[in-house]
């Protein structure tokens, strides 16, 4: 199998996007799941706290802690928009693991969130997130586009 040359990770935050929600949805597992009210309902029910939605001074934050944490792993950035629900990041990560790098990235938002935010929010981001390998330049570049500009 031909390797991957970089990573597109989507992740969103903490219950701005259910399972069951109109927009659909994927499990844990990665399989597609269907629009469903009741599902979403319950899972609106399960939250220990608020959606999130971030700030213009937080999505700044996230991105220059995902800018410096990939200078510092010397992973090639090619993109990253941080939404007011969500992260796009277009990376090349080597021989890491996707989903660690998916993870540290995670890991070192909430870092630095928790740092500047006084109002005791625990959960800032949904488990997981998507895991996309791009194996062609083309891909990539598609990617970027979207990321940069698609939003």
């Amino acid at each position: 199998m031909t390797e991957s040359i970089a990573l597109f990770l989507t992740w969103t935050t903490y219950g701005s996007w259910l399972p069951g929600d109109a927009r659909g949805s994927t499990s844990r597992g990665g399989r597609p799941v269907s629009p469903d009210e009741s599902l979403q309902r319950r899972a609106e029910r399960a939250m220990t706290e608020s959606p999130c939605l971030l700030t213009v001074e937080q999505r700044t934050a996230v991105e220059q802690v995902i800018r410096r944490h990939c200078e510092l792993r010397n992973w090639t950035l090619h993109a990253v928009n941080v939404r007011t629900n969500h992260v796009h990041v277009v990376v090349f990560s080597g021989d890491a693991a996707p989903k660690r790098v998916r993870e540290e990235l995670k890991s070192w938002s909430t870092r630095t969130l928790r740092a500047a935010d006084e109002s005791g929010r625990v959960k800032w981001w949904t488990a997981g997130g998507d895991i996309t390998y791009l194996y062609d330049e083309a891909a990539v570049a598609e990617k970027v586009d979207y990321v940069l500009n698609g939003q």
